[in-house]
């Protein structure tokens, strides 16, 4: 096989981290987070980790507090890339940030990015629950140049000026010459909700509320840039007593359904990339997709 650059892509929840790594173990590649989140420490199940981490590169490299970006990924991939090139290694990345993935692989070197939807809906649901000095304070703490230029009554500009720190302009980077390749994982609309939804269980279940708690008590404050991930502005206003469990749980899935929305609607558009059916509910599992698409390389390969 030429030396192979791919990316297995997918809503969340739809198994695209245990598909890519069925896949980097058939042809000896190297795993890299293409995940916003997870490179956070201390965000694990609400990030949805891997339950062995040690295969990856990209994740748990940053503290919540840091800000960590389109820019900042690029920079940190990029280095991974040209070691794993050095040693004639293959290269899989798999994450739901497709703004990321569409960056590196299409080779944008200058880019300020469209609007991050999910950070636009985060800041928008903060700034109902929380109300617009919550940002504005933000704002202040990350650039207070920027916030003295900004109209602080305005909550659309205030939303704005937090979207361009989060999205730095001006990326140059060089990948090596891999033959490059990208896939989405296709599920049926109502299987992934229900595959959601069972997740969202098992998450809670799991200790994510207490996680969130574990991390407040350390000294992340609850305008961190970590907790911008789905979730978890949610479970401080439940543990300030300001929502119930099931109130919580509601608010996260429905955040977590539009957001998988999104992606379904942000991967029919990715450049050439194709698709890769999924069923579970039938004979289909995580193996033989992942055999699927090695398949796939295989025979692209000649």
């Amino acid at each position: 096989m030429n030396l192979k650059m791919i990316a297995v892509m997918g809503p969340t929840g739809s198994g695209k981290s245990g598909i890519a790594e069925i896949v980097a173990k058939k042809i000896g590649a190297q795993l890299i987070n293409a995940d916003a989140f997870q490179v956070y420490r201390g965000l694990d199940i609400g990030t949805n980790k891997p339950t062995d981490c040690s295969p990856y590169e990209l994740i748990d490299i940053v503290d919540p507090t840091e800000q960590f970006g389109l820019g900042e990924w690029i920079k940190e991939s990029c280095q991974v890339l040209d070691q794993c090139w050095k040693k004639s290694q293959p290269v899989v990345f798999v994450g739901g940030t497709g703004l990321y993935i569409r960056a590196l692989f299409e080779g944008y070197s200058e880019m300020s990015g469209p609007p991050d939807e999910e950070l636009r809906e985060q800041l928008m649901l903060r700034e109902k629950n929380e109300g617009l000095q919550s940002l504005v304070d933000e704002l202040t703490q990350k650039a207070k140049h920027i916030a003295e230029a900004t109209d602080l009554k305005n909550p659309v500009r205030v939303r704005r000026a937090l979207e361009r720190i989060a999205n730095p302009q001006n990326i140059e980077f060089n990948v090596p010459p891999y033959q490059k390749a990208k896939f989405s994982i296709v599920l049926n609309q109502e299987t992934l909700k229900h595959r959601i939804s069972s997740r969202l269980e098992q998450m809670v279940k799991a200790g994510w509320i207490e996680e969130v708690e574990r991390l407040l008590t350390n000294g992340v404050p609850e305008n961190a840039p970590g907790f911008r991930a789905i979730g978890y502005h949610t479970w401080v206003r439940l543990l300030k007593g300001e929502l119930s469990l099931d109130e919580g749980k509601a608010e996260v899935l429905q955040a977590t359904l539009a957001y998988a929305k999104r992606q379904r609607t942000w991967l029919r558009k990715e450049p050439g990339i194709t698709e890769i059916p999924f069923d579970p509910v039938t004979a289909d599992t995580e193996q033989l997709v992942g055999e699927r698409i090695w398949a796939l390389l295989a025979s692209a390969n000649g």
